[in-house]
């Protein structure tokens, strides 16, 4: 199968979960035996466009002519199979799904969160759930708030984009992978079409070991920001020291704007670590040595790639009871799920965790076949080769026979991890 993807890459500056999933689909592909190209733009190529080129961005958000232009020409030479789109955010814009029209070329779409319904793409404002802008067909409520940025002038291209494109994303994309059942449910709530979206897990690469006796610390590994549970996650260990602690430090890994507050929480403690941003080969060895991963997250992540990462190594998690996190840890049997929001029910549950090492060790072998199950690499090429059949068979109307999948066994190979976790714009 060819297969063209198509991606706007995030700033090197954070870690990004997204960029990760997009790099490492393309290596499974291409590991099972697909050829797969990539049509791309980079955020970090602003930074050099002159002032007259950095002003012009906001007006490219809902509409890039010349990447139609460009994209239409390399479809009609190259004629892929399928065309995967991932983020057009700022650069790229929904004109790539003209591109594929105008060529004949069939799309899925990933949808890494919610910008469909929500123009930041986050559900959240003020640090709560909103849903203002989910069914309206003007965003207008995300320009009053400036739910982007904070700033109106910035979030009215985004708001723009979404109201002027939204019949183009519904019709002309075959097939949307949603990574999580409840992001689906909100997006189906919103008025998209269902029989357009099906589910399809993020996968995480085989780590190669898993973890080997009890775990050495509690670990936060991503974005220091309030919507990650940061400032939760502080209260609730403040209130477990004032307990006596319970045997191991916490230890939080990441960037973000919180940074400097964490550092500060953090100096002077022996119950604490604050380290900064880890590398990929870093990330594997502290989850790997954890008693638990801890994920409090605010918001309502559409996944949780820090979970995926501690099932793959064998340690449970530590998530909050909503969002995806609810499908990705059994509750009770491969982690536990805490109140959203709730410092004392956030530190009773590390506590079990940390005071329990035969439980914990059962949890963390319920989270490895769980991994195996639902989040692997053989797992995470079927269903991407699924969803690619059914693209090719619905713009066909299904008179075409599908691609062959190509050798499942190809799909176990290691795929070489790129970025950290994060993933916001």
């Amino acid at each position: 199968m060819h297969v063209l993807v198509v991606h706007n890459r995030y700033s090197s500056a954070q870690p990004s979960g997204e960029n990760r999933v997009v790099d490492e689909e393309v290596g499974l592909l291409r590991a099972a035996g697909h050829r797969v190209d990539v049509f791309e733009r980079r955020s970090d190529d602003i930074a050099a466009r002159s002032l007259l080129g950095k002003v012009a961005v906001p007006l490219l958000v809902p509409w890039n002519p010349p990447v139609r232009a460009e994209l239409t020409a390399r479809l009609r030479d190259e004629r892929p199979d399928v065309v995967h789109v991932h983020n057009v955010f700022p650069l790229l814009s929904p004109a790539v799904l003209a591109a594929c029209a105008d060529a004949g070329v069939p799309v899925v779409a990933t949808l890494h969160n919610y910008t469909q319904v929500c123009p930041p793409g986050t559900l959240r404002r003020d640090g709560r759930l909103c849903t203002e802008c989910v069914g309206t067909k003007l965003a207008l409520p995300a320009v009053r708030h400036g739910c982007y940025r904070e700033s109106r002038a910035a979030t009215v291209p985004l708001a723009v984009s979404m109201s002027l494109n939204r019949r183009r994303w519904w019709t002309g994309v075959e097939r949307f992978f949603c990574i999580s059942a409840a992001q689906r449910d909100i997006l189906v709530r919103s008025g998209m079409p269902p029989e357009r979206l099906a589910v399809k897990h993020n996968f995480v690469p085989d780590p190669g070991s898993c973890r080997t006796g009890p775990g050495e610390h509690l670990l936060f590994l991503g974005r220091l920001a309030e919507a990650k549970g940061v400032r939760l996650l502080m209260a609730a260990w403040d209130e477990i020291a004032a307990g006596g602690g319970v045997g191991v430090p916490l230890v939080l890994a990441g960037a973000g704007p919180l940074a400097e507050e964490v550092t500060a929480w953090a100096a002077g403690r022996d119950d604490v670590r604050y380290v900064g941003l880890y590398d990929p080969a870093q990330c594997r060895e502290a989850v790997a040595r954890s008693v638990a991963v801890v994920a409090p997250s605010m918001a309502l992540e559409t996944f949780g790639l820090v979970v995926a990462e501690a099932m793959a190594a064998g340690v449970p998690a530590v998530a909050a009871g909503h969002g995806a996190f609810v499908e990705l840890v059994e509750a009770g049997v491969s982690g536990l799920l805490h109140l959203p929001g709730d410092a004392a029910s956030l530190a009773s549950c590390l506590r079990q965790l940390a005071g329990d090492p035969g439980r914990n060790r059962e949890m963390g072998r319920a989270a490895r076949r769980r991994y195996e199950q639902g989040f692997s690499p053989e797992v995470g090429l079927e269903r991407l080769v699924e969803g690619y059949r059914t693209a090719i068979a619905g713009r066909s109307g299904g008179a075409v026979g599908a691609p062959p999948v190509g050798n499942k066994g190809a799909g176990s190979r290691r795929v070489t991890r790129a970025g950290g976790d994060g993933g916001s714009r």
